[in-house]
Parts: C-alpha cells; structure tokens; sequence
C-alpha cells in the first residue's frame, strides 16, 4: 500500500468535499490528495483548507491529449481530471491510486463474509478495502476496476450486481495504474464511453458489487458537473455514448419516479466473450 493514493476530483466545491471526511470516517489513514484544475475560480479556497492535500493541473494541456467528442467548449467536467490523474501519480511517486468523486457520503458492504447479500453495513476499515482490492487488481489484467454504486442494487434479487459476483462496466470510481495507462474520452459519459468503447477492443473494466459507495443525489449538489448536465441535459449526456459505439448502445427511457433518458449496452455486442480452449466440444 505504500505505492497506493487516493485522488478526490473536485471543481468549485471547496467548501463541500463530502468524500474527505467521509474517507476518514470509514478508516482511511492512507495518502490523500484533492485534484484541480487552474481554471477553477475557487483554488485559494482549496488551498486554503486542505493546504498540501490540493493537487493542480493544467487543464488546457490535458483537453489536447484526448478526444472531446464534440465543440462545446465547455470545459466544467471531470474528464480532464481522470486524465491528469496518471500524470499527477507519476510525479508523486505512486503506481497505483484510485479515482473518487467529491460527493461520496458513505461507503458500505453489500455481501457478508458468507457472501449472503445484505442490506447495510457499515465499512470501518477502507484501508482493509483498499488493501484487498488492489491485491485483486494487480493479479488481473484488468485496465481499471470499480466499486459498486447505490443504483447498480436496484431490481433486488433479480439485479444485476446481486446475480453477478463481477460485472463488465466501471463507473465513479476508478483503480488505475500508472503501469497500465489509457484515456477517457468524450465530454460528458465519458465513463460509459470509456469502458464501452476500449471495452469492445478487449479491454477490461470490472465492478465488484461486494461493497458500494453512495453519493448525493445526482444534480442535488452545486457546481462540479451539476452545470453541465442542467445545460445539455440527459440525452445529450447519453447520446455521447451512441456516436462512440453505435453497434451496441442506443438511448431509451429510464422508468423511475422521475422518467429520463438514459443509455442501453447491449453487452453482447459491445464485449469480446473468450472461452477457454478447456470447454471446446471434442
């Protein structure tokens, strides 16, 4: 673990980083550090208050290394930062971090120790976490792997993080390595793009439903990507998406108590299945 960090990226939320102390209140002890861009009004603010914890980088630079997907110039979102996070390891001296949003309010298990599923427990030790998850990273040659969020439960029994012990998608928070670099793309969705479009070229993106993180309420927390989305909206989000990888995702209602749309893998056509040359009929 002593080539381990944790990333938080934050944009114009100084005052409401909910992801630091609730690190802390689950037993995170480990190094810690908050990423931001130079073009955010509020960096004395940041500096301010986590002091040597704050992490800069240029955001012009990073917009020339990747693809953005569109003209809209608007650069209020986080891609840029998941990008700079590999250059920002790198000069800190870290192989392995994780990626974390700012508005994590709790982290939980999802499985007892008998892999029964269970409503809610508590995590009191993210360092034990942390600890166990990059040892499964590091034996896999997975590009990066993800924790489980609140919304990947929903459906029960009958979800697909209950019936699947690992499933192909990575979203929010991400385990990279400096050792095995690549790019997000894409404005906005640029998680779903990302591990959808390299996932259809065989690379590998995992969740692990054991444990899950919950955040506020999309578009409840100002400033970071909450801008964004009330510009552009749902379908333009989603439809991001569809022009990356057309063949498998389109975008559909999402039925909820407040209907949006949203987008829809259709994972046999987006993934590569391999099966071992053991079970090949004679």
């Amino acid at each position: 673990m002593s080539d381990f960090c944790v990333f938080i990226l934050s944009h114009g939320r100084p005052d409401n980083v909910l992801t630091y102390d609730t690190l802390k209140k689950h037993g995170y002890t480990g190094p810690l550090f908050i990423v931001i861009d130079n073009e955010d009004k509020s960096a004395d603010r940041y500096y301010k208050k986590y002091s040597s914890s704050v992490v800069m980088f240029d955001k012009l630079a990073i917009s020339k290394t990747f693809d953005d997907g569109d003209n809209f110039n608007d650069r209020r979102v986080i891609v840029y930062a998941r990008n700079a996070c590999f250059e920002i390891a790198e000069k800190l001296g870290f192989t392995y971090f994780i990626e974390l949003d700012d508005d994590y309010v709790d982290f939980r298990y999802k499985k007892n120790a008998h892999f029964e599923d269970i409503n809610k427990q508590d995590i009191r030790s993210l360092d034990n976490i942390f600890k166990i998850l990059l040892k499964y990273y590091k034996s896999i040659p997975a590009l990066s792997i993800a924790i489980a969020q609140g919304g990947d439960f929903l459906g029960g029994k009958d979800g697909n993080a209950v019936k699947n012990p690992r499933f192909r998608k990575c979203m929010n928070s991400f385990i990279c390595s400096t050792r095995r670099q690549f790019k997000f793309f894409g404005r906005i969705n640029e998680d779903v793009n990302t591990y959808v479009g390299l996932g259809s070229r065989g690379g590998l993106f995992l969740t692990i439903p054991n444990i899950a993180l919950q955040q506020k309420q999309s578009q409840s927390n100002k400033s970071g990507m909450t801008e964004i989305y009330e510009k552009f909206g749902t379908y333009v989000k989603s439809f991001m998406t569809v022009m990356y990888s057309p063949s498998c995702t389109k975008v559909k209602m999402m039925i909820s108590r407040h209907p949006r749309l949203h987008h829809a893998i259709w994972w046999k056509n987006a993934v590569p299945v391999i099966i071992r040359e053991g079970h090949k009929k004679p």
